[in-house]
Parts: structure tokens; C-alpha cells; sequence
């Protein structure tokens, strides 16, 4: 028989069997696999820190707290009308970096309303006043030279100042001194009421 004649043939029982047998091995090997990769997905603690909630009328002015999300600390303060004085004092030229390096405001230039939750998203239908917004400022509390936690009120120019190798901050969380390149990064978040804050 030659090869003109087979392509007109009709698939055999064995060619049934061989293709059974193949789409079975490959169902197989798919459950085998299945627990392997499933693994690798993240823990369900880890999802349900991917975002949370947290008041924050309850940070009285001149304070900080520091909360943990997603594994590492954030610095939630309630300024003073000093602070966000001398925050607005500060022309960009001054700055070392000049991105507001907020993730609600992606590329906007450093200034203290971009870096203050003036710029945080606020959800519909919540009302939350300027004045209020202005006075609030989220970061992530990780150095941005080695990933030390600053200490807040210290350094040259009363922000945070991280003591393991000299960076000072100043009070929007901007660098303003030492081996740190980048402004301390504003988290995503919203206001879902007007005392309650969602980060992530």
C-alpha cells in the first residue's frame, strides 16, 4: 500500500487508542501539577493584608502611629500647622528628590500637597474637608537608602531621621539630607469615611 492510498484511509482503532491514551496522560499529568502551582499562590492572611482599614481621628494633632501593612510598618501623623508651615516653605530646587514619589498621585512633583492626604483618593459620597486632609500624612516608615525605620520628630529638619547612616527628612517625609535617594513613598489609600482610611 503506498501513501497516496493510507491518506484516504479512515482512523483505526489503534489510532482511536493513541489519541485516548495521550488526551489521558495529559489530564493526569494536569492534576499531578496542580498542587504544585496551587502553592504558590499567597496565603489567605496575605490576601486579606493586601488592604486595610484603620481610624485615624483618633491620632491626635502633633502625633504618629505606626501600622503594619503587607509586612511592613506605616507612619500615619497628624501634623501641626508648623509642620505643614514649614513643609510649604520648602521650594523644589531645595529638594535632592523632586518626585512626590505618592502612589495616588503617580510622577506629581514634590510639594507638600502632593505628598500630604490632599492627595489621597476619597471615596463616593464622603466628605472630608481640605483642612483636615492637609493635615495628614501616610508613608511607608522604610528608609529609602537601606530600609531602616526613621524616628519621627528628630533630625535637622524636625521630620524623621534614620540613625543608621544619617538621613534626615523633613516634615513631609521628603529627603532633604544624607545617602537616602528617594522621598519616603506615599502608600496607595482612600478615605472610605471621614475618619477612616483604607490602605491598599
Amino acid at each position: 500500500m503506498n501513501a497516496s492510498e493510507r491518506q484516504g484511509e479512515e482512523p483505526t482503532r489503534r489510532d482511536f487508542i493513541y489519541i485516548a491514551a495521550g488526551g489521558a496522560a495529559a489530564v493526569g499529568g494536569a492534576f499531578v501539577l496542580w498542587p504544585f502551582i496551587d502553592q504558590m499562590n499567597p496565603a489567605a492572611d496575605t490576601l486579606a493584608m493586601a488592604s486595610i482599614r484603620t481610624p485615624i481621628d483618633t491620632v491626635a494633632e502633633g502625633e504618629q502611629v505606626t501600622i503594619m501593612w503587607r509586612g511592613g510598618p506605616v507612619f500615619i501623623r497628624h501634623r501641626t500647622a508648623a509642620e505643614i508651615e514649614s513643609a510649604r516653605a520648602v521650594e523644589l530646587v531645595q529638594l535632592p528628590d523632586q518626585d512626590a514619589r505618592n502612589e495616588n498621585e503617580p510622577n506629581a512633583p514634590a510639594t507638600d500637597e502632593n505628598r500630604s492626604a490632599l492627595a489621597a483618593l476619597v471615596d463616593e459620597g464622603v466628605e472630608v474637608d481640605e483642612e483636615t486632609r492637609a493635615k495628614f500624612i501616610i508613608m511607608k516608615a522604610n528608609c529609602t537608602h537601606l530600609g531602616c525605620v526613621p524616628v519621627g520628630e528628630s533630625g535637622d529638619y524636625d521630620g524623621w531621621f534614620c540613625p543608621c547612616h544619617g538621613s534626615h527628612y523633613d516634615t513631609a517625609g521628603r529627603i532633604r539630607r544624607g545617602p537616602a535617594p528617594e522621598n519616603l513613598h506615599v502608600p496607595p489609600y482612600s478615605f472610605v469615611s471621614a475618619t477612616t482610611i483604607q490602605i491598599g
